[in-house]
């Protein structure tokens, strides 16, 4: 009986380890922070939910971007977006052109948005893009 106990408890503690590395492998957050230190994009999102932030990393720089919900002509859509950087003094080597790609991808998965930048990153001349038919 305790043999047979023992191999169901070790059964659950193996189901329960896979399980753990499953979700560890899986988490976004992980992957933002893997793309960081790589200095890759990469863009997390719930576009489903609307009061969450999403983040996005670029050559190894962190923003958010704040969505806010508004109305046009056919549907509540988010209609504005502030971006700000996480670490705004370690900005060093990012580009206008990489701002440009940030509200281009952005824009892709917002494409009613108007994207407004906080400081210092504003202090770039910056254009703002329409919609993402700018972009073909």
């Amino acid at each position: 009986m305790i043999i047979l106990l023992f191999r169901l408890l070790l059964l659950l503690a193996i189901a329960f380890i896979m399980y753990t590395a499953y979700k560890f492998i899986v988490n976004p957050r992980r992957k933002l922070d893997l793309a960081r230190d790589k200095k890759e994009f990469y863009f997390h999102d719930n576009q489903e939910d609307t009061k969450e932030n999403f983040l996005m990393t670029l050559k190894g720089h962190v923003f958010e971007g704040e969505k806010y919900l508004g109305t046009t002509e056919d549907a509540f859509e988010v209609v504005t977006i502030n971006v700000s950087a996480h670490d705004p003094n370690k900005l060093q080597g990012l580009e206008r052109e990489d701002i440009y790609f940030m509200e281009k991808e952005i824009l892709l998965r917002y494409p009613h948005a108007s994207i407004e930048w906080k400081y210092p990153i504003n202090r770039l001349i910056i254009h703002p893009l329409k919609n993402h038919d700018d972009f073909h």
